[in-house]
Parts: structure tokens; C-alpha cells; sequence
């Protein structure tokens, strides 16, 4: 009997074998992602450095500020209407946003800057992709915007810099080339801080306009810059809360001024 048109019963199996082996590996590839995600996740929420009660109760309930608590950022205006500058400040990685509006109240009370503190996505600036729009356009009143951040929210400050009027960095640097986009800059460092080094700050000083201004308070720390406890791997401050923050409102309303 003739058997011609038949395939041997191996070759039949061949193929669902073939393809079992496909799932699986689709099967695993799908599971490490999905265990890749979550850890980020977990990760991001564990360890987060809050902000200190004391210094956070002081700007509730200064007058002179006014706050709004929205879910992309927390708006700090001058109660009595301010300049037409305005600061989008990008925290640093897994630090709260409260915890810096303490050391820009005077920014906002005395010189009439207004701050919008970002609320990074998974509390890290990297993950976050808003353009700047998403938290310039909280405060429909204000022409002229500064873009900055702390540590690594200065880093995503420097991405976002091309979309605004002038780039402010506090205890950070940047990884991306600004040397030719004319924006003014002012670089503010620590002597005593153990992350931001001086010399890192010193080290891309390249990426930054020839005539960026770069200042280092002495006594601060990287943690000088808010007010959410010491830091690992951070130097040891000899600066008070109190003076720091009337050097960071020193530069940054002087900054604002200028533009």
C-alpha cells in the first residue's frame, strides 16, 4: 500500500514541541518583567527620607505663603502676589517634596518668587516624564520659570532646562551638555557635602554655560539643602537650618532679580 502524502508521526511533533518551548520562553521573559516591575515599585516606596515636622509646620503657618497641595506638585505662592518668576524645583531620588519647602520659604516669603516642589513619579526624577508644562502650567501667572532640583532632581532639571528661562541647581550637576544653550545658571554646592562633591560639581563644570555662576556655601552638606534628616554617604553640616536658609534665599532671589 502506498504512503506517499503521509508525514512520519516525528515530524508532527516537532512543530508543538517547537512551540511549547516558544511559550515558555515568551512565559518567562513576560514573568521577569513583570517581577522587574514590581521591585522597582516596591523599591521606589521603601526608604523614602520625609520631611522634618518642625521646619514643615513653620511654612504652614507662615502668612505670607500661600500653599496648594496638588497631585503633580505643591505650589508655594506669596500671599500678597509676587514677581513674575516662578522656580519648578524637582526633588531629589526618594526624598518627599514637603521637605524642601522649608529651605525655600524665604525664596517665596521675602522675594516673592513662587515654587512649585515636583512630585516625582515612584518619588525618583528619572522615572517622572512630564515635560515642564505639567507644572508651569499651575500657575498661569508667571512668564519667566527657572527649572531646578536637588542631587538627582538637578540631573532631570538639566533635561528639562531647553523649555525654560534659567537652570538652578542645588547639591547637583549635570550629565547633558548645556554649554551652548545660553540659559542662565547658577550652581549652588556644599563644601561638606559627601555626594555632590565639590569636585563632581567641579568635574562637569563643562556641561554648563561659560558664564554660569557657581557658588559653595560653606558648612553645607548634601541633606543642608532640605530638611529631611542626615543622609548615608553625606559629610557632616556645620551650617545651622536657619543659615542655610537665608543663603539659599540670598542667591535665589538675587538670581531671580536678574532675569
Amino acid at each position: 500500500m502506498s504512503t506517499t502524502g503521509s508525514p512520519p508521526a516525528g515530524h508532527e511533533r516537532r512543530p508543538r514541541r517547537r512551540l511549547r518551548v516558544l511559550w515558555w520562553i515568551l512565559g518567562s521573559i513576560g514573568a521577569l518583567v513583570i517581577a522587574a516591575v514590581v521591585g522597582i515599585v516596591v523599591w521606589s516606596q521603601v526608604g523614602v527620607m520625609g520631611a522634618e515636622p518642625e521646619p514643615l509646620a513653620a511654612v504652614r503657618s507662615n502668612p505670607d505663603i500661600t500653599i496648594t497641595d496638588d497631585s503633580a506638585a505643591i505650589v508655594l505662592a506669596p500671599t500678597s502676589g509676587g514677581s513674575d518668576v516662578g522656580l519648578v524645583y524637582i526633588p531629589g531620588a526618594k526624598v518627599d517634596a514637603w521637605a524642601y519647602a522649608a529651605k525655600m520659604s524665604g525664596t517665596v516669603a521675602q522675594d516673592g518668587v513662587t515654587v512649585v516642589i515636583t512630585k516625582p513619579w515612584l518619588n525618583l526624577a528619572f522615572f517622572d516624564l512630564r515635560p515642564l508644562s505639567a507644572f508651569t502650567d499651575l500657575v498661569p501667572g508667571v512668564d519667566t520659570w527657572i527649572v531646578g532640583g536637588h542631587s538627582l532632581g538637578g540631573v532631570r532639571a538639566c533635561q528639562l532646562a531647553v523649555d525654560a528661562d534659567a537652570l538652578a541647581l542645588f547639591g547637583s550637576y549635570c550629565a547633558n551638555d548645556l554649554s551652548g544653550s545660553g540659559l542662565p545658571v547658577l550652581s549652588i554646592g556644599g563644601s561638606e557635602d559627601g555626594l555632590s562633591t565639590p569636585q563632581k560639581i567641579a568635574e562637569a563644570r563643562s556641561q554648563l554655560p561659560a558664564d554660569a555662576e557657581l557658588v559653595q556655601i560653606e558648612g553645607a552638606s548634601h541633606s543642608s539643602f532640605g530638611d529631611y534628616g542626615l543622609q548615608d554617604g553625606d559629610g557632616t553640616p556645620s551650617i545651622s537650618d536657619a543659615d542655610m536658609t537665608a543663603r539659599l534665599t540670598e542667591l535665589v532671589g538675587a538670581f531671580a532679580a536678574g532675569l
